[in-house]
């Protein structure tokens, strides 16, 4: 028991002491810190630790979207129909642009694309096809396309209100009455 009262006390004295020598630890980190955060605010450039070599994307390997519309308003429907809307595009870049994925925001809406790569002047199409059922009130559903395009990433919008189904209950036909 006295050995461990002992082993205690020479334990809270060491942290005592690097506790006060400490402080200086940490003033010197902090200034090195600083320092460090000063330089990279000075350089032009930051380049990531991991990366193995930068280079500057040039246009001409590019394709790029020129939507007619990027949101389409359906206005209100009944919940239940479904509702269909092409977006058309035309390539207006340097490249032959080529979609390789088109993924919706949720299941109840299915995109469709043009599969083949849209050569430069040429046209091309996304498909969207919202199905209401389940979905009452305001919605706006997006569809994210990802192409050989700047950004990588465009996103299609549709937009509308659903009507709910009206119900018996709803109808004011609640069931039986007891009499």
């Amino acid at each position: 028991m006295k050995y461990l009262n002992l082993s205690a006390l020479l334990l809270v004295g060491t942290i005592a002491v690097s506790s006060c020598s400490n402080n200086n630890d940490q003033a010197e980190k902090i200034a090195a810190l600083e320092q460090k955060i000063a330089q990279m605010e000075n350089s032009t450039t930051a380049v990531p630790a991991n990366v193995q070599s930068t280079t500057a994307v040039d246009p001409s390997t590019l394709g790029a979207f020129k939507f007619e519309e990027v949101e389409f308003d359906f206005g209100t429907i009944a919940e239940g129909k479904i509702v269909e809307h092409v977006f058309s595009f035309v390539n207006d870049g340097q490249a032959p642009l080529v979609i390789s994925n088109v993924t919706a925001s949720c299941g109840c809406t299915t995109p469709d694309y043009t599969k083949t790569p849209v050569k430069p002047g040429d046209t091309g199409f996304v498909k969207v096809a919202f199905n209401s059922t389940g979905k009452p009130g305001t919605q706006a559903p997006t569809v994210s396309i990802q192409a050989n395009t700047s950004p990588n990433v465009n996103r299609l919008r549709l937009k509308g209100n659903v009507t709910p189904k009206t119900t018996a209950s709803a109808a004011g036909q609640f069931g039986p009455v007891k009499k």
